[in-house]
């Protein structure tokens, strides 16, 4: 049993097979190269990438520097035209005006004003001129005679007419020496055109900034004038022109050579750079799966023909852990190790298969022996208990009552003795029960009292004999307080596929430690022989799930149940 045990516990623990370490072997070394491999792979992709988006950014920021730079050199080409017709005549001033506004679409309004600001002169395509124009948001005093370029705003020179325009204007002296302020408004619906179609990923886009980080133009003005949206001018105002990284956003920025505009460019990594990256890491693991796919499959058609041989002995030895018995070897075919396993472990089962047979055939012997043995004990203890008592009432002259003990006990001793059998039925083991039963009462001169509650049904099954007995002669001599009335009840019954023997009593009852005590007490203790010998003889009989069970309260009595399966005579061979 013992080296049983040990194998089933050896083979529970190593449930790993020889197919899976070889497969797992392979897989882990392929999974090891593959993610060395896709690691390095997008450290470098992912470098490469970002390098990418930069130069993307830095295409389109650039594309729209060239385009706003040459539309601005184009309207200073024009404003240099325009300081050359301001001093020709009147009338040739008026025909060369009036034709540019009428070739370009995009010239609002070209004005002249005095050095203290006055407005002298204005010409438009029809428009009407309001008559104050002191709050002319197109005119901004100059201090040198550079080209400036103001930022977007609405023109209110005209009743009626409020165009988006930028303001050109650029210092001049007349023939007569004075210094004239000339202005263009050209409408900036094509410089927003130009900033709008440009795009830098989904979601990127570019802007206009002066040196100071101010917005001058932006596609997303609402948003940023209702605060939904911010940038980070501070950010635009310190970085040089080139391409800056923060926070997951690319800052593209150029200068304007011919003004103090900045053209910005926001374009977002996550789309740039981390979508292309996921979606090269998607086509990277879909190959590594399929790779370890492939692998794996090998590597388990492989380990399959390596070690179905040694999965065929261990199955053998898993089941002749179970039917160790019945169990027969069939030697297993593989390579010369696998051979020599498997004649050792045929070997090994025939010398365990004549080991256990012999053990068996001695736990027989033994078992009849102990129950001998214990036999033995159990009747000199109720003989000597009789006879004394049998001896008493012969002392005091109770002739016919000792003759009636002694009838009973020679119907008790013919019941015990069975003609050799261990077990008798319930209704032998009942009777004598009653017999002793009777003897007890002459004893005590009927200071208790006793009943029977027996199940019909249980009369035919078969029980150990001489099991009431000792259980009731304990009830009477150690558990009944005859200063009282005793009264003792046996009752016999039916639980499922089991019997159920009780002895109940109305004595001084036990502690849970006497009610153990009594069940563990060997031959050399004095008392409780009777009892102990009950439960070990059911035991060795029926099993270790089978036997006594004591229950009891001081003061209120003792419960001892004895449980046993069923077992019907004539399914009994003896």
């Amino acid at each position: 049993m013992i080296i049983k045990d040990n194998l089933l516990k050896r083979i529970r623990e190593r449930r790993i097979s020889l197919s899976m370490v070889m497969t797992g072997l392979v897989v882990c070394i392929v999974l090891a190269a593959c993610i060395i491999a896709v690691t390095i792979f997008a450290y470098y992709y992912v470098n490469s990438t970002e390098q990418n988006a930069i130069t993307n950014s830095d295409q389109a920021v650039s594309q729209v520097e060239n385009m706003i730079t040459n539309y601005t050199e184009d309207i200073s080409g024009m404003m240099e035209m325009v300081q050359q017709s301001v001093k020709k005549t009147e009338e040739e001033r008026n025909d060369f005006f009036e034709n540019l506004i009428s070739i370009r679409q995009d010239v609002e309004a070209i004005t002249v004003h005095s050095e203290e600001g006055k407005l002298l002169a204005c010409w438009s395509d029809g428009h009407e001129l309001k008559e104050k124009t002191g709050d002319n948001l197109s005119y901004t005093k100059l201090e040198d005679d550079n080209l400036f370029i103001s930022a977007p705003h609405v023109q209110n020179l005209f009743k009626e007419y409020y165009p988006w325009v930028v303001t050109f204007s650029q210092r001049m002296k007349a023939e007569d020496g004075k210094i004239l302020q000339i202005s263009m408004d050209i409408r900036f619906s094509n410089i927003a055109s130009y900033v709008d179609n440009v795009g830098i990923g989904a979601h990127g886009y570019c802007f206009i900034a002066d040196k100071e980080g101010n917005i001058v133009y932006h596609p997303q003005q609402q948003l940023i004038h209702s605060g939904l949206k911010s940038e980070q001018e501070d950010k635009v105002r310190d970085y040089r022109d080139g391409s800056h990284t923060f926070s997951g956003v690319i800052y593209t920025i150029r200068t304007l050579h011919n003004c103090e505009w900045r053209i910005v460019g926001v374009s977002y990594l996550d789309e740039l750079v981390t979508v292309k990256v996921m979606d090269m890491v998607r086509v990277i693991l879909s190959a590594v799966v399929l790779v370890i796919l492939t692998t794996t499959l090998a590597g388990a058609v492989l380990a399959r023909n390596f070690s179905k041989p040694a999965k065929q002995l261990a199955a053998a030895m898993r089941r002749f852990v179970r039917e160790a018995e019945s169990f027969e070897f069939y030697p297993v075919k593989g390579t010369e190790e696998i051979v020599a396993l498997s004649d050792s472990f045929g070997h090994m089962v025939l010398q365990i298969q004549e080991l256990m047979e012999k053990v068996r055939q001695e736990e027989i012997t033994l078992r009849k022996t102990e129950l001998n043995a214990l036999q033995a004990q159990i009747n000199p203890h109720f003989l000597y208990n009789t006879l004394d008592s049998i001896a008493w009432m012969c002392e005091v002259g109770r002739t016919e009552e000792a003759i009636e003990m002694v009838n009973a006990l020679a119907r008790l001793f013919r019941i015990s003795i069975s003609k050799g059998h261990e077990l008798i039925t319930v209704e032998k083991e009942l009777e004598h029960a009653e017999c002793y039963l009777k003897i007890q009462k002459f004893r005590y001169k009927s200071q208790f009292r006793y009943e029977f509650k027996v199940s019909e049904s249980c009369l035919g099954y078969l029980c150990n004999k001489i099991t009431l007995q000792p259980l009731i002669e304990n009830a009477i001599v150690h558990g009944l307080d005859m200063s009282d009335e005793g009264k003792i009840l046996i009752e016999v019954f039916e639980e499922d596929e089991n019997i159920v023997m009780s002895v109940c009593d109305n004595g001084i009852g036990m502690t849970e430690d006497q009610c153990e005590e009594i069940l563990q007490k060997d031959i050399h203790h004095k008392g409780g022989i009777g009892i102990k010998n009950v439960n070990d003889r059911v035991k060795i009989y029926f099993g270790e799930q089978y036997g006594l069970t004591i229950s009891s309260e001081l003061d209120e009595g003792t419960k001892v149940e004895i449980r046993m399966p069923k077992i019907l005579e004539e399914c009994y061979e003896r």
